[in-house]
């Protein structure tokens, strides 16, 4: 056989494909027999060329594996000393590592059997020799046979580690150092215990120096090696990088903006800076070094292309992706830096610097949301001013940033609607393509927001949308679309008269089948959906089957998007029309279940290749390779099953909610599915999978009710849906998934009350103790935080939802809801200290204030701790806060008992100023005459009647929060019905308010009732005196009071 194969390795490596094809087939053959292992040991020991050791040694690799077994211990033995030799002697640096590749596969089977004892002893002399390239091939084994047997090393972790380290600072040999470097990436992606990884924080000095030298030397490969490796002490646990972190982001930085450098090593340099941007954000601020980084990345901002290409390699776009990451957990640090970059550069001759200029503000509109809104009509003008620039890129950077604002500066944004829509109006005629995209996009974020402001501007949006929704290449008219959407979600009703027309264009997009249109069918799908919503029951209902015919039709034709969009268009007509929608659930079902139950399509690439200088020896591999374990090198997931799945997901449980008992036949296996996707890889999935468990719910609540037996289904029903939500409270690495799991059991309590969670209350309890202690799997992303940072807080919207969960176990608990309460109370208050946010704070107080509304009697063991609090919220510059204050004071004076009482004058002082023109919040008004109510019900005797009158009825009627109607009103009605001597000189002023709350579209019946009464009780009391009064009134006013004096 030795013969023959050397015959046929040299034919393989021949150019003519003929004759390689032949020796290809014949090594096949010939490789089935483990007598080709000593063969091939022969000839990478002899061949004269170095090629053709080399495919020996790659061969061998290759077959070895299955052989192994099979082989005497004599031949064993041979093959081993024979690579050992062959690594020791061989000069050629390719047949070296080829061999060393052998010894690694070898090493996997021989060391745990104990048939290689001597093998690490060889490799720790051989690292330490005089002769460079046995330093170099020793470190490459170290590598290799961390994948195979690296359990093996452990024993000897600290003379490795140690041995490493000199080999990085060996100045005799570049090579020694790079193969060290190499050595080090390979021990770190194999250990996983945090004390063994801590132990390289030591190195990074080193990789550091080898990885500057490289850099100098244009190795730019291995730097990029230093910086993968950097990237695996990042995403560790262990706090590994300490005072490091400096020098690891200035080098990161040096590279970044070195642009004689290879794009993808500026990248990799640029990525570090991300993943510390994302996982140690703390060690940032705590050495300083935020304001470097955006000192660099913001002018990288300006490397743009004017190529409509996606780089993802772009240096632009990765320094963007720096910014919003440390705008997103650094607010406070980065929004000074990014606005003077801002405000200097947007002036400059480089049209580039102003394009960087307006781009780095809508980056980080999210992130630094509550800082720009101070500044917003400054920015804004910034913004609007680079839309008029005569550079078609700045105009494009412009319209992206207003995207971002009409997206994220929600609702201070819209204020600005004068200055915003006639600016974007004209920008979506502009002769830019992207300009014009761009523009739709910030035209539907905005608009979507709107109210009844845009009504006054529903001609002329509509007039040129609809213009160019007809003359528009596709792209445009998909972005139009979405724009109209927004249009239609915003009006209303009010959109009704363009409806016709909107739905009327629809028809022709909704029947495209080329692949090329199906994007844009999809919108229009979309876009059905939403003018549907405005449009009603009674207006769609008639013109609806093709419609309903035309999207069913479409899941044939094998377009992810276009099914997202369809799932969602049906989860709005549902909503449309509730219970009569029973009648598609035959046709729609199926198509949910399939999407919901689609393959994810993860996209795996396995690299297997044995050497840079070898091509495909694929004809030659063997079953066994299997064995070999080839390394995962990236993961990747069709994004558009993903979010098919999720729109899927979402119709299921709007499908549920609206069509309750008709539901029945679908019940069992779309709570399979519910079940199966609260537990999926991607957190959109599971957010819809939490949400629509609580419709599942619902709808097998009204489904068991006719059935003899259906208490007992639905607990069990009940049973598998909290112990998910339980579950996702304390395990879930999502926080908007937790919050969404928060918010559906304070439903269920609200919509069930106690007896829904009384079997779950422990485990309850401890999940929402986690959650207020930080200590959830959702916030334990950040390990390095020592210090207690308004920065590095929490999500608003999590916590929001966290405390949303105490009025309602306080709402279906009572009073006794207090020996709960008790274990909250400290966990809570921590978000009330000086150094939180406002938005913490307010939290905390309306929290205390709806349970204590809902508490009752036993909230006056904690009114000593809350009301210092409350009565500085009162004072805040933040309108929500004193909101929330007004309405929490009310409730501890109501049901503080004696323990309030001394505080009724602090309470009464804080609150008076509410009342003042320099009160411009309508809802901080209403809120403070809740409050002033609830003390004179509960106290009359320590409240000045005689001074808070007057105010109180100034105040009224209410403005905005008719929440507090009830409070009021009863009040008034109490010291009427008691004949107050202090509210009988207010009659006249009683009459008018009377007269506006009994008319009024947003007032509650049972409000007009009470007023209705009072207003009754005065007739009986003044009789004719009160007809001047009564005549002075509006006669629709009028009218209402008498229609509702009689029925009172």
């Amino acid at each position: 056989m030795a013969q023959s194969l050397e015959l046929l390795l040299i034919q393989f490596l021949m150019p003519d494909n003929d004759a390689r094809r032949q020796a290809e087939d014949q090594i096949k053959r010939l490789a089935k027999d483990p007598q080709v292992v000593p063969a091939l040991v022969q000839h990478l020991r002899t061949a004269k060329t170095p090629n053709v050791r080399q495919l020996a040694a790659v061969l061998l690799r290759k077959r070895i594996t299955g052989h192994w077994a099979k082989l005497s211990p004599q031949t064993k033995q041979e093959v081993k000393q024979s690579l050992i030799e062959s690594i020791t002697v061989e000069n050629s640096p390719p047949v070296r590592r080829a061999s060393a590749n052998v010894v690694s596969v070898v090493a996997k089977y021989a060391v745990p059997a104990g048939e290689w004892p001597d093998l690490l002893t060889f490799l720790f002399q051989c690292s330490q020799s005089a002769q460079e390239d046995h330093r170099e091939v020793a470190l490459i084994l170290f590598s290799s046979l961390t994948e195979t047997i690296g359990n093996t090393f452990r024993p000897y972790f600290a003379d490795l580690q140690a041995l490493l380290l000199k080999c990085m600072q060996d100045e005799s040999s570049s090579r020694v150092r790079i193969a060290a470097l190499k050595a080090v990436g390979s021990f770190l992606e194999f250990t996983s215990d945090g004390d063994d990884v801590v132990k390289f924080r030591d190195f990074i000095p080193s990789i550091l120096n080898v990885a500057r030298k490289c850099i100098a030397s244009g190795e730019e490969d291995v730097a990029i090696l230093a910086f993968e490796i950097f990237d695996e002490l990042i995403e560790s646990p262990a706090p590994l990088l300490g005072d490091s972190v400096k020098s690891i982001v200035q080098f990161s930085l040096e590279v970044s903006c070195n642009q004689t450098l290879e794009s993808s090593t500026r990248h990799q340099a640029i990525q570090i800076v991300s993943w510390l941007a994302k996982y140690k954000y703390t060690s940032l601020k705590k050495h300083k070094l935020v304001v470097p980084i955006l000192q660099v990345m913001c002018p990288l901002l300006a490397e743009s292309s004017d190529q409509e290409d996606d780089d993802d390699l772009a240096t632009d776009r990765a320094a963007a992706e720096v910014i919003d990451t440390l705008a997103m957990n650094l607010p406070k640090h980065v929004f000074p830096t990014v606005f003077e970059f801002s405000s200097v550069y947007c002036q400059s001759t480089d049209l580039k610097f102003r394009e960087a200029s307006v781009t780095a503000l809508g980056v980080i509109s999210e992130g630094c949301y509550d800082l720009i809104k101070d500044k917003l009509e400054i920015i804004l003008n910034i913004v609007l001013g680079a839309l008029r620039d005569p550079e078609k890129m700045v105009r494009g950077a412009a319209s992206f940033s207003l995207g971002q604002f009409a997206e994220y500066l929600q609702p201070e944004i819209l204020s600005h609607y004068q200055s915003f829509l006639p600016c974007v109006l004209n920008a979506i005629e502009d002769t830019s393509e992207e300009v014009k995209e761009k523009s739709y996009y910030a035209l539907a974020a905005f608009c979507e927001n709107m109210g009844e402001e845009i009504v006054a501007y529903l001609d002329p949006l509509m007039g040129k949308l609809m213009e160019a929704l007809q003359n528009s290449p596709r792209n445009l008219q998909e972005t139009c679309m979405s724009a109209i959407g927004s249009v239609a979600a915003a009006a209303e009703q009010a959109f009704n008269p363009y409806a016709g027309r909107v739905l009327e264009s629809m028809k022709f997009f909704m029947v495209l089948t080329n692949d090329e249109d199906l994007r844009a069918r999809a919108r229009a799908t979309e876009l059905v959906g939403i003018v549907a919503m405005s449009v009603g029951k009674q207006g769609m209902e008639p013109i609806l089957p093709a419609f309903i015919d035309a999207a069913i039709s479409g899941f044939g034709l094998e377009f992810s998007e276009l099914r997202e969009y369809t799932h969602g268009f049906f989860s709005n007509i549902a909503e449309i029309l509730d219970d009569t929608f029973a009648q598609y659930l035959p046709r729609v079902m199926p198509l949910v279940f399939a999407s919901c139950n689609l393959d994810d399509g993860s996209a795996v690439n396995i690299d297997e290749s044995d050497d840079e200088n070898v091509n495909d020896f694929g004809g030659v591999s063997s079953d066994d390779e299997a064995h070999d374990e080839p390394r995962i090198r990236n993961i990747s997931v069709r994004t558009g099953v993903l979010d098919e799945k999720a729109a899927a997901t979402q119709a299921l449980g709007l499908f549920a909610l609206h069509t309750k008992s008709s539901f029945a036949p679908y019940l069992e296996e779309s709570l399979k599915i519910m079940d199966k996707h609260s537990g999926y890889f991607h957190e959109d999935v599971r957010l819809q999978a939490i949400t629509g468990l609580k419709h599942i719910l619902a709808a097998a609540h009204a489904i068991f009710q006719t059935h003899n037996d259906g208490s007992g289904k639905a607990n069990e029903l009940l049973d598998t849906v909290m112990n998910i939500y339980i579950k996702t409270m304390a395990e879930d690495d999502d926080k908007e998934v937790v919050a969404q799991a928060c918010l559906s059991i304070a439903d269920i309590m609200k919509d069930y009350g106690y007896v829904a969670i009384q079997n779950y209350l422990p485990p309850l309890v401890d999940a929402t103790l986690l959650l207020l202690r930080e200590k959830a799997a959702c916030q334990q992303l950040e390990d390095e935080s020592d210090d207690d940072d308004d920065d590095a807080g929490h999500d608003e919207v999590l916590m929001d939802a966290v405390s949303d969960l105490l009025p309602a176990f306080a709402k279906c608990m009572g009073s006794h809801f207090e020996p709960v309460f008790a274990n909250f109370f400290e966990p809570l208050m921590k978000f009330a200290k000086a150094s939180r946010p406002p938005q913490d704070r307010t939290m905390v107080v309306a929290s205390f204030a709806e349970v204590a509304q809902d508490m009752g009697a036993p909230i006056a063991a904690y009114v000593d701790r809350i009301m210092p609090l409350v009565l500085k919220e009162l004072g805040s510059r933040h309108a929500t806060n004193r909101r929330n204050a007004a309405f929490c004071a009310g409730e501890l004076c109501k049901n503080g008992g004696e323990t309030a009482l001394k505080y009724f004058n602090d309470v009464l002082r804080g609150i008076y100023p509410l009342f003042g023109e320099s009160e411009t919040d309508l809802g901080v008004r209403d809120n403070a005459a809740g409050a002033t109510a609830r003390m004179i019900v509960v106290q009359p005797q320590l409240v000045p009647l005689n001074q808070v009158l007057p105010v109180l009825l100034k105040g009224l009627p209410l403005k905005e929060d008719q929440e507090e109607s009830m409070a009021v009103y009863s009040c008034i009605y109490s010291l009427v019905l008691a004949s107050n001597p202090q509210i009988v000189s207010h009659v006249p002023d009683l009459v008018k308010i009377f007269g506006q709350v009994v008319e009024s579209p947003v007032e509650k019946a049972e409000v007009k009732t009470i007023v209705g009464r009072t207003f009754s009780h005065l007739i009986s009391v003044y009789g004719d005196q009160l007809h001047p009064l009564i005549s002075g009134l509006p006669p629709s006013q009028a009218n209402a009071l008498a229609a509702f004096a009689s029925s009172s």
